[in-house]
């Protein structure tokens, strides 16, 4: 069987450019992490508003009473949790700023509405918060009760079970971003 080809079924299209918009997410992606790593980083500015510091307070007011309802005796100064047989110093790194930063920029690098990517940043930051806190306070009780293997949970089981939360919700966003479906609040 023959078949023709009706013209007006074909349809002039521009060839799609992946690579262009690879470049364009790893440029705005890189620029906005210098920017932000630049306001938590540079002296002037803490001196007027510490955001690591303002941020790492907060971490540690909550986690001190996620353990006391673990109960687990704490206290806390400055971004120190003071235990029974440990302190823990909760840095820049360890109090989720960071993993946090790193998922906002790639939602706002990410070519999506506004809303969308608004929502998702705040949506990725009290789920990675969460999971941070939980975590702080899975590593305090480890301190206590598993001393020995502390370090090891910290270094190797803790920092990466942080950066796959976070590369995680961003997939998710990803999922949410490309949908067609716009929910109104």
């Amino acid at each position: 069987m023959k078949t023709r080809k009706n013209p007006s079924f074909i349809k002039a299209t521009k060839p799609s450019r992946p690579d262009l918009s690879i470049k364009r997410f790893a440029i705005t992606y890189l620029v906005l992490m210098g920017i932000f790593f630049f306001i938590i980083g540079f002296t002037p500015l803490q001196k007027i508003i510490d955001v690591n510091g303002l941020y790492t307070k907060g971490v540690v007011v909550i986690t001190s009473t996620v353990l006391k309802i673990m109960s687990i005796p704490s206290t806390y100064q400055g971004s120190i949790i003071q235990l029974p047989s440990i302190s823990l110093d909760v840095r820049f790194g360890c109090n989720g700023l960071e993993a946090v930063m790193i998922y906002s920029v790639a939602v706002i690098a990410f070519p999506a509405a506004w809303r969308k990517k608004i929502l998702g940043i705040v949506a990725g930051f009290i789920i990675i918060q969460v999971i941070n806190i939980l975590r702080i306070a899975l590593l305090a009780y480890s301190g206590i009760h598993f001393r020995r293997l502390f370090e090891y949970i910290h270094i190797y089981v803790a920092q990466g079970l942080m950066i796959a939360i976070s590369l995680g919700v961003f997939f998710i966003y990803l999922h949410y971003a490309k949908s067609k479906k716009i929910t109104t609040a």
